[in-house]
C-alpha cells in the first residue's frame, strides 16, 4: 500500500493516512487503497473497531490538484449526454465513503491539521470525530468554484446545527475545534495529535470489549433512526433486537464484570460474497 498504513491489534485495526509529504491528499491510487481495505475491514472476523488517523502537517489536504490536471476526472459539461455520465462518475466516486459509513464496526476518526474539502466528506462517515487544538475544518470546494459532491453536505447536517453547515457551505471559512467541538462535530479536543490518536484507540479499544454483535446492531439502529421517522426506527428495533439477542452475552458481561477479567464476546461471522464465489 502506497496510501496508508494497516495494522491490527486485540480487535483494533489502526488506518494511517500516509502521504505527509503531499498532505495526505486524494489521488485516485489513495482511493482504490480505500475502498479495497475498507472491503477488507467489512470482512474481517477479527476486526471490531476501526481508527482512521493520519501523518505529517495535516489529516488531509483534500482532492489532490493533479487530479483534476491530469484527466484522472474528467466532468464534461459540453453536452447534456457529458453532464449527465457526471452522476454516474459522482456516484463511483462515492461508494468509498458510503463504505466507511456503512462498516460493520464503529468507525473513529483521530483528527489534526487541516481537514480540508474531501477529507471533510470522509470524517463525516465516521462514527466518532475525535480532534486535536490544531485541527480545523473546511468546506473548501466553494472556494475552488464547486460544490461539495462526496458527502459533506448530506452529512453534516445531521451531526451538527444547519446554521453553521450553510455558514461553512457558502463561505469557505476554517472552522477550528474549539467550535467544532461547541457545535458537536466533535466528540472531545486534545493538546496534541499524538494524544487524540492515544484516546481514538483507547475508545475502539473499549469499544472491541463489547459483544461485536450488540455493537453491530448499535450501528444499524441509530443509522436507521438518522434516516428515517420515531416508529419506522422503533419497528425496526423490534426486528433488530429478536434478531441478534443471546442471553449467553448477558450472561459473560456478568461473569467477567464479577470476576473482574476481560470479556471474552464472539466474533462476527467473516463474510464471503456472492460473486467472489
Amino acid at each position: 500500500m502506497e496510501c496508508f498504513t494497516l495494522n491490527e491489534d486485540a480487535g483494533v485495526a489502526h488506518l494511517v493516512l500516509n502521504r505527509p509529504a503531499e498532505m495526505n491528499t486524494m489521488s485516485p491510487q489513495m482511493w482504490r487503497e480505500l475502498e479495497d481495505l475498507l472491503s477488507q475491514l467489512h470482512r474481517s472476523a477479527t476486526v471490531r473497531a476501526v481508527v482512521i488517523s493520519s501523518t505529517g502537517k495535516h489529516f488531509s489536504a483534500g482532492m489532490a490538484l493533479d487530479t483534476f490536471k491530469n484527466g484522472a476526472i474528467q466532468l464534461d459539461d459540453r453536452s447534456a449526454e457529458g453532464r449527465a455520465g457526471i452522476v454516474d462518475q459522482l456516484a463511483d466516486m462515492q461508494k468509498a465513503f458510503n463504505q466507511l459509513d456503512e462498516l460493520r464496526v464503529p468507525t473513529i476518526a483521530a483528527i489534526h491539521g487541516g481537514c480540508i474539502g474531501g477529507a471533510v466528506d470522509m470524517v463525516a462517515a465516521c462514527d466518532i470525530r475525535l480532534a486535536s487544538a490544531d485541527a480545523f475544518f473546511c468546506i473548501q470546494e466553494i472556494n475552488i468554484g464547486m460544490t461539495a459532491d462526496l458527502g459533506t453536505l448530506q452529512r453534516l447536517p445531521k451531526l451538527m446545527p444547519l446554521g453553521l453547515v450553510k455558514e461553512l457551505a457558502y463561505t469557505g471559512r476554517r472552522l477550528p475545534a474549539s467550535r467544532a467541538l461547541s457545535a458537536g462535530l466533535v466528540n472531545e479536543v486534545f493538546e496534541t495529535h499524538e494524544a487524540c490518536v492515544a484516546a481514538a484507540l483507547q475508545c475502539a479499544g473499549e469499544i472491541a470489549q463489547k459483544p461485536p454483535v450488540a455493537v453491530w446492531g448499535s450501528k444499524q439502529a441509530i443509522h436507521y433512526a438518522r434516516d428515517h421517522g420515531v416508529k419506522d426506527s422503533l419497528q425496526q428495533m423490534g426486528w433488530l433486537q429478536a434478531a441478534i439477542w443471546q442471553n449467553g452475552n448477558l450472561m459473560e458481561a456478568f461473569a467477567a464484570a464479577q470476576a473482574k477479567r476481560p470479556t471474552a464476546f464472539p466474533d462476527l461471522a467473516p463474510l464471503k460474497f456472492f460473486r467472489e464465489s
